[in-house]
């Protein structure tokens, strides 16, 4: 049985305001910000209003290919001519789905200097790299299944299954 761990919604909010910060000391500006859907998309609104920056969206969750594939390929077009957007994830585990947006972004002819990933959490021994982070764990002793305040509202048995739909990250 997977250890369950709640993410307060005042632990959430410290997170956006740290890629927040984060970011404007970066001193790298973004034109867009992207929440990957779906547990990318609270904290995409979240640091929308923290920054004052326009966010836009993309469902990968959703493998529907007119919220997934396709808005990817109009935004490769926007870095083209040079936009700045910032992708955002809850957690970057194993990076599998960084990877894909990346990989899907270059197909499509994007110009990877104008794209960076934040993600809330971090995983340090992923197959991926985050540009920001609010906090980094290491999967290979951390097994926790962190519940954000969106995935709550859940419920048992459908969190139960996500955390179980790769053993590897909680056991």
């Amino acid at each position: 049985m997977p250890v369950f761990t709640l993410i307060p919604h005042d632990d959430f909010v410290a997170a956006v305001h740290a890629l927040a910060a984060a970011i404007r000391d970066a001193g790298w500006t973004p034109d867009f910000i992207i929440g990957i859907g779906r547990g990318g998309l609270a904290p995409a609104v979240y640091l929308s209003h923290a920054t004052g920056l326009p966010m836009l969206s993309v469902d990968y969750s959703s493998q529907v290919d007119d919220f997934a594939e396709a808005p990817l390929v109009r935004l490769a077009e926007r870095t083209r001519a040079g936009e700045k957007l910032l992708f955002i994830d809850d957690i970057n585990d194993s990076g599998r789905t960084i990877a894909h947006i990346r990989g899907t972004l270059a197909a499509a002819g994007a110009t990877a200097a104008v794209m960076r990933f934040a993600t809330l959490i971090d995983n340090a021994s992923s197959a991926e790299r985050v540009d920001y982070r609010a906090r980094t764990i290491d999967r290979r002793t951390m097994k926790d299944w962190f519940v954000f305040p969106w995935e709550a509202v859940a419920p048992s048995a459908s969190i139960e299954q996500d955390a179980a739909e790769v053993p590897d990250r909680i056991a």
